[in-house]
């Protein structure tokens, strides 16, 4: 895979384009340069890792016939206080709601994605420990470590 990033040629502003063809812009903090047009390149990261494992758990549960009203990813990351500020932890908040979503199926295509599926959680666990939890209507299990 190859992406580009393009300086937009104002202030820190910057416009990534990978294989899909579409864009997305990232800039700088006000206080750092920016004009604030766009996402950290860490909040691009941590969305992009939270991207993935939400497309295997959406495309898990619509092959076991759930059905969803509702479905989002929190990611809680800690970072090093110090340069280069490296993340050091994060945790997955898995947020599901519909009529009926037995709580095991639901783990089950969590973990699948956690532990086969998803390249960039896979990736980032080599740098930094992935725990997950999730809601399933409001009802929140455990913070566990990713498979």
């Amino acid at each position: 895979m190859k992406v580009t990033v393009t300086w937009e040629g104002e202030h820190m502003c910057l416009k990534g384009l990978g294989p899909s063809g579409q864009p997305v812009t990232m800039d700088a903090a006000p206080e750092h340069g920016g004009q604030n047009l766009g996402a950290r390149p860490s909040e691009v990261l941590l969305m992009g890792m939270a991207g993935c494992t939400a497309l295997d758990v959406l495309s898990i549960l619509k092959k076991k016939r759930l059905s969803l009203t509702s479905f989002a990813i929190d990611v809680e990351a800690e970072r090093a206080p110090e340069h280069p500020k490296v993340f050091t932890a994060a945790t997955l908040v898995y947020r599901l709601a519909g009529p009926d979503l037995p709580e095991d199926q639901v783990k089950h295509a969590i973990e699948l994605s956690l532990s086969k599926y998803c390249g960039m959680v896979n990736t980032l666990k080599k740098a930094m420990p992935i725990s997950y939890c999730y809601e399933i209507n409001g009802n929140r299990s455990p913070v566990t470590p990713a498979p």
